[in-house]
């Protein structure tokens, strides 16, 4: 088995700056050259052209991925200016009625169509025998389902890193096996199974995602199913941290939030938290500042602000792109605003899913040791990661608890004293070392 050291790797998202989809897979690379993989990468064209192995991007053959994946690759090739924006509208309204056809038709998520030249490609290597072992990696599910293809044909070994859950249930009483009455669920439900079925390892990673795994697919762990196992997932250090830094307070408490927000993961939580607080503290309201960085404000936060006249309060950053004046990245330069924070909000969400899932940004925050504050849903694995790291922890379902939490920063704050981190980062090495040490 150890001269099994030729991997296809399938990876939609590959080297997409603060992609976490991406990170999840690139930042393993360096660990799986130096255990001499020799890998072979396929992605999409979204991302950066990696230099350090064979590296394909290929087109979507579908009108709603190829759209997606041709507005990323104009992005990366000549920003987001007058070109971006006039090349991307005139290609949207030409394929408009073609994806509106594909969505009538399948009703499925708009990448799952990259994994018909993932197949075809993949499929010539492992035929002309450059291929021992097939690994899928999502993020968008058509790397499975090319993966997955390549399995029933070939036989080629295959190995699986379910990213999210594929199956989203919807409460504690839920375990994902009723049919869903959407067709992309639906499919996802397949998938899973098939992943069950046909791949000889498959991870998630949380205890969570695991277990429910199994309770839908008896056959995982068993001769009739895949070797199903957990890995945390871990991050490298983001390039721009600076080591030994002390920390300086300033004339604000500054609270950053950094990641995507939705309905159902909304800084409006935050926002209800800090008119309580005002009630209680008036002065804090010329001292609290909320900084959400790398996605647009969700409308539960867009209403909030209006609601409570916190427009001076919340300070929207937005995405942020590579640097041409200094050549820093995106992550290079939300490593640096982390860092300077003077506490993390790491915001879970309120779905039932939260219970599988951890946000890949708490394994990047503990990096930046910076204390954290965790408002989270259904996850004691994640609770006891925070609490073993001396963090703020709040049940997102609980808003005096949320409230009694940012009443106990406010004060720490104040007196120049707020919890320090403890603990070591969760760094990608482990889980490098976990998956070749279970599939080899």
């Amino acid at each position: 088995m150890q001269s099994k050291k030729r991997w296809l790797i399938l990876s939609h998202g590959f080297n997409m700056d603060g992609r976490a989809a991406s990170q999840t897979i690139t930042d393993k690379m360096p660990y799986l050259l130096e255990a001499g993989i020799q890998p072979i990468v396929f992605s999409a064209i979204t991302g950066i052209k990696d230099q350090r192995f064979p590296h394909r991007q290929f087109l979507a053959w579908g009108p709603a991925a190829f759209r997606f994946d041709f507005r990323h690759w104009i992005a990366n090739q000549h920003g987001r200016g007058f070109l971006y924006k006039l090349l991307t509208r005139t290609v949207s309204l030409l394929l408009a009625p073609l994806i509106g056809l594909e969505k009538l038709c399948l009703g499925y998520s708009s990448q799952w169509s990259w994994a018909m030249p993932a197949f075809i490609h993949g499929l010539g290597l492992i035929r002309s025998g450059q291929i021992d072992v097939v690994y899928s990696t999502g993020g968008a599910w058509s790397a499975h389902l090319a993966g997955l293809w390549l399995k029933k044909m070939t036989g080629v070994k295959w190995i699986v890193e379910v990213h999210d859950p594929l199956v989203i249930r919807t409460s504690p009483a839920d375990d994902g096996r009723g049919k869903s009455k959407n067709r992309d669920a639906q499919f996802r439900q397949y998938l899973e199974k098939q992943i069950t079925r046909f791949a000889d390892f498959a991870w998630w990673f949380t205890d969570g995602a695991l277990h429910y795994a199994k309770v839908r697919n008896t056959n995982l762990n068993t001769t009739a199913g895949a070797h199903g196992f957990m890995v945390l997932p871990g991050a490298e250090p983001p390039g721009g941290l600076k080591k030994d830094q002390v920390h300086q307070y300033s004339e604000h408490l500054n609270l950053c939030h950094f990641g995507s927000l939705a309905r159902d993961r909304s800084l409006a939580t935050v926002l209800y938290a800090i008119d309580d607080l005002l009630k209680k503290y008036p002065q804090a309201r010329n001292q609290i500042r909320v900084h959400a960085y790398g996605a647009p404000l969700d409308a539960l936060t867009n209403e909030a602000i209006e609601q409570f006249g916190f427009e001076d309060i919340l300070i929207a950053h937005g995405r942020l792109e590579k640097d041409p004046l200094t050549g820093k990245s995106g992550r290079e330069q939300i490593a640096e605003k982390m860092q300077n924070a003077d506490v993390l909000v790491l915001l879970h969400g309120n779905d039932e899913w939260c219970a599988e899932y951890i946000p890949s940004k708490f394994y990047e925050y503990l990096w930046a040791d910076r204390p954290i504050w965790g408002i989270t849903h259904r996850n004691s694995q994640l609770d006891q990661m925070l609490l073993e790291r001396g963090a703020y922890l709040s049940p997102q379902d609980n808003p005096s608890g949320i409230g009694m939490a940012l009443e106990r920063i406010w004060l720490d704050w104040r007196q120049k004293n707020l919890s320090s981190p403890v603990g070591e980062p969760i760094g990608v090495r482990q889980a490098v070392t976990t998956i070749l040490d279970t599939v080899q």
